[in-house]
């Protein structure tokens, strides 16, 4: 029997097999670049670039539309093969004082969007669960989607 690590490695490895297999599909096959229709549409742009140029273009928007999500199927199969079980957009639902919920936006936006008169902050997973646990108010209605 093959251990977690083994397991999760190989169906990490399949996962991107899988969409690598996908993505050569489509711009070899389904929807290839095309010269003559890429000079036909876009001819002064045929004029002044090298085909190649547009050829790697027609790749890139092609390879960077399915690894969109990359991270989130990634982290799927992971728990899935390592844990069992995951489960992709998943709402939660529940009420959340208002005081907290204002005090995680701050918190995200501090990490996120550094001020000029302030450098952007390091995480500090327990600084900030207690600062936001803090947060008084009244409860609202909040849902969430976890991405994983």
């Amino acid at each position: 029997m093959k251990s977690k690590p083994k397991v999760v490695k190989e169906a990490i490895k399949d996962l991107i097999i899988s969409m690598m297999d996908r993505v050569m599909d489509k711009v070899l096959k389904e929807d290839p670049f095309l010269v003559e229709e890429h000079h036909a549409k876009k001819p002064l742009y045929a004029a002044l670039v090298p085909d190649e140029i547009f050829k790697g273009s027609h790749f890139e928007r092609r390879f960077v539309t399915p690894f969109g999500k990359i991270w989130e199927n990634l982290a799927k199969v992971a728990a899935e093969k390592s844990m069992g079980y995951a489960k992709m957009n998943f709402a939660i639902t529940g009420n959340i004082k208002s005081e907290r919920l204002r005090r995680i936006s701050e918190v995200i936006n501090t990490l996120e969007h550094p001020s000029k008169s302030k450098k952007r902050e390091k995480p500090n997973w327990e600084k900030e669960l207690n600062y936001i646990l803090e947060g008084k108010g009244e409860n609202i209605p909040t849902t969430v989607i976890c991405d994983v």
